[in-house]
């Protein structure tokens, strides 16, 4: 394997068990709660949609789940980055009282969560909010902590975290990859 390959660090059983595992401590917490499920575009949304049913056959009820569309609220808009594309939030109830898991892959700055935090109470007053990542890799600018994590990976600078899912990607895998030597 030479330094440009990206390393492989959950395969598709891994995340299959680890989203087993997190719905379990969903219910856990949420069984007398009015629970919703809210993913972040794009990659939030799949592990959403993925999580619902293992609840449900939990809860014995339905578990709603909405898509929410942060790029109106992010915060390098003007920065020098490119202006991201402006998506639909689909979210179809009341997001007031509910108890609202909010997901997403990667939970790396915490800039993402601000923005997905600042959209969501934009919409109505949660219950409460909790967090639900896949991978956790640190490297905090803000003080956000997740309240559910699949996997807590230790990353350096020059590395990102690339999370491929079967529906958006064809297959599942989580994987690391070294930019300066994909830049090279």
């Amino acid at each position: 394997m030479n330094a440009s390959s990206p390393r492989r660090i959950l395969s598709a059983d891994d995340i299959q068990r680890t989203l087993q595992r997190m719905a379990h401590q969903i219910w856990e917490r949420s069984a007398n709660s009015d629970l919703a499920l809210v993913g972040v575009r794009s990659r939030g949304v799949t592990l959403a949609e993925r999580l619902r049913p293992l609840i449900e056959g939990m809860a014995c009820k339905n578990v709603p789940v909405g898509v929410l569309d942060i790029g109106l609220y992010r915060d390098d808009i003007g920065l020098g980055s490119p202006a991201p594309p402006v998506r639909s939030t689909e979210i179809d109830f009341d997001v007031s009282g509910k108890d609202i898991v909010l997901i997403d892959d990667v939970l790396f700055t915490g800039r993402t969560v601000r923005a997905a935090l600042n959209a969501l109470i934009d919409l109505g007053r949660p219950a409460r909010v909790q967090l639900l990542v896949l991978i956790d890799r640190g490297h905090r600018e803000l003080p956000i902590q997740a309240d559910y994590v699949g996997e807590t990976v230790k990353t350096y600078a020059d590395e990102s975290i690339v999370v491929h899912l079967r529906e958006d990607d064809q297959a599942d895998g989580v994987f690391i990859v070294n930019e300066r030597s994909q830049a090279s």
